[in-house]
């Protein structure tokens, strides 16, 4: 199924220039990583007081494009800049799921939310990542496949907080919004895995 990571590739020849200056200047791999990291938990702190100051959602798409750009970047360096390393690698899963965990779980906190359901998006989320993961054990690629992937989560959440922001009310209707994510992300869970067995199959 389509997914929004089809079009990393595009987006990786943009940020090329200002990789090879960042390489330049001795930033490496690993330091991109942990500053996206960074950046992801100051965020979902801030997140935390988005209910007396609603204009705190208006950071989350800002924070999202800046996350998926410095994402981008760390793997460009790693790459072709010759700083892959196993760290790296770690780094880049487990910093990956925290982020995702800080940013989208303050959404919890919304009135009328069901923050259940949050919760088992959150989930669902970390176990999409891990069954991507998994299939490198079987011996199938890192599998990225969609529908709701990393940058598709951040399109959808990312769009939410910019209309909170802006002064949409919270409401029910939202936890048949996240209803929706949780299916999604559940047949991206079953996509990768059925993918994985497909590719060593093959």
């Amino acid at each position: 199924m389509p997914s929004i990571y089809d079009i990393k590739p595009k987006f990786q020849n943009v940020l090329r220039p200002v990789t090879r200056k960042l390489a330049a200047l001795g930033i490496t791999a690993n330091q991109v990583t942990v500053a996206a990291l960074m950046l992801s938990l100051l965020t979902g702190g801030l997140l935390l007081f988005a209910g007396s100051h609603p204009k705190i959602f208006l950071l989350v798409p800002l924070v999202l494009f800046v996350r998926m750009a410095l994402n981008a970047i760390d793997g460009i360096l790693a790459r072709e800049h010759n700083m892959l390393s196993p760290l790296g690698a770690i780094l880049n899963e487990l910093c990956d799921v925290v982020s995702d965990v800080a940013l989208y779980l303050p959404f919890a906190l919304l009135p009328e939310v069901n923050a259940w359901i949050i919760v088992v998006f959150v989930l669902a989320a970390v176990i999409s990542e891990m069954t991507g993961v998994a299939a490198i054990q079987i011996g199938a690629s890192r599998r990225y496949d969609g529908p709701m992937g990393k940058s598709d989560r951040a399109f959808v959440f990312g769009a939410l907080a910019l209309a909170l922001g802006l002064g949409v009310p919270s409401g029910a209707w939202l936890n048949e919004l996240f209803g929706v994510t949780v299916l999604l992300t559940a047949a991206t869970i079953y996509n990768r895995a059925r993918r994985a067995l497909d590719e060593i199959n093959a």
